[in-house]
């Protein structure tokens, strides 16, 4: 009877089980991506932190098609690390263009990443 039940429920997505979608990085996600392991999270995290801050610097270059690219490679880069307010906002860009709201937006998510990243790091 138990596998029944299991075989017809909703699947759950991993954003779904994580409890720490509040604050810039999901923990937990990252936890699991790096199996626990302290010091390839902090090296992870400061490799993003990098990568996010040259996102930024090419989307805003103007150009649609930079935009649109370091839009793409931010979002994967953000939702690989639990960043998942970043990859949202990312996904946005992606798929709308660079409105101003839109930039603006990700500019304070990716600056609010960076510094709990920092802190973390201490």
């Amino acid at each position: 009877m138990a596998a029944t039940a299991i075989a017809f429920e909703a699947p759950a997505t991993q954003r779904a089980l994580s409890p720490s979608q509040s604050r810039p990085i999901d923990l937990v996600h990252l936890a699991r991506q790096t199996m626990g392991d302290k010091t390839l999270e902090v090296e992870i995290l400061q490799i993003f932190a990098r990568q996010a801050r040259k996102a930024m610097l090419e989307m805003s270059s103007g150009e649609s098609s930079a935009i649109i690219a370091a839009a793409h490679r931010l979002k994967g880069a953000a939702s690989s690390v639990g960043a998942f307010t970043v990859a949202d906002l990312a996904m946005r860009i992606e798929e709308k263009g660079a409105e101003a709201t839109s930039m603006a937006k990700i500019a304070t998510a990716i600056v609010e990443t960076e510094n709990f990243i920092l802190k973390l790091c201490r």
